[in-house]
């Protein structure tokens, strides 16, 4: 895949200022994950953003006693706001981004980030509305761990995962969604035999087939 104006207008059609155009083509450069490989790990320097072109990426973050809870989902047309706040703050990066399926990306020098907000306004509005749509995807986290119930949680995080794959195929084990939903195998087997018996899902070795 070669880095073109033609490629950056198709899938950042925001992104429009011929002059910013400029500036990620002669700055960044694509680069591609498999599915599980990890884009970023906690404590990383971070020297790049990502602009994802396609695939998934899974946003983690942990406390102070390595509880891990899911955040959200990085799709194509889409950069990772928790990313944009370490680079701006020049902190080392707080979160795990683990791609879900093959990924390709640009990825743009973080010193260009600051500099790009007050030379191209169409970059400042990019960077303005990830935070905002993050910031409601956060809202939406604290609202299901505070008030919904943990089969509510375990569904919907379900659903979440199934459309960012475009799958309704999940390989998946149940320890893997009990981590990231903070909470115990035996839990979630619980509640996945529950759903099961409901007719809303088919459990398979290391696998879940939603009935949607």
């Amino acid at each position: 895949m070669t880095l073109t104006s033609e490629l950056l207008r198709d899938n950042f059609p925001e992104l429009s200022e011929p002059g910013l155009i400029r500036d990620i083509e002669v700055n960044g450069k694509v680069f591609y994950l498999e599915a599980g490989d990890r884009l970023m790990e906690y404590g990383d320097n971070i020297r790049s953003m990502p602009l994802l072109l396609e695939g998934s990426v899974s946003v983690l973050r942990r406390d102070d006693q390595d509880n891990e809870i899911f955040l959200y989902y990085l799709q194509a047309g889409e950069t990772c706001a928790m990313s944009l706040t370490c680079c701006m703050a020049d902190k080392k990066s707080e979160i795990r981004a683990i791609a879900e399926e093959n990924s390709a990306m640009i990825l743009l020098p973080v010193h260009f980030i600051d500099e790009w907000i007050v030379k191209h306004p169409s970059w400042k509005a990019f960077v303005m509305d990830t935070y905002r749509k993050r910031f409601e995807e956060l809202l939406h986290v604290v609202d299901s761990v505070a008030f919904q119930k943990m089969d509510e949680r375990l569904w919907q995080y379900l659903i979440d995962k199934s459309t960012a794959r475009n799958s309704h195929t999940l390989e998946i084990t149940h320890q893997k969604i009990a981590d990231e939903l903070n909470s115990t195998r035996e839990v979630i087997s619980r509640l996945l035999k529950q759903l099961e018996k409901e007719e809303r899902l088919i459990l398979g070795r290391n696998r879940i087939n939603l009935c949607l």
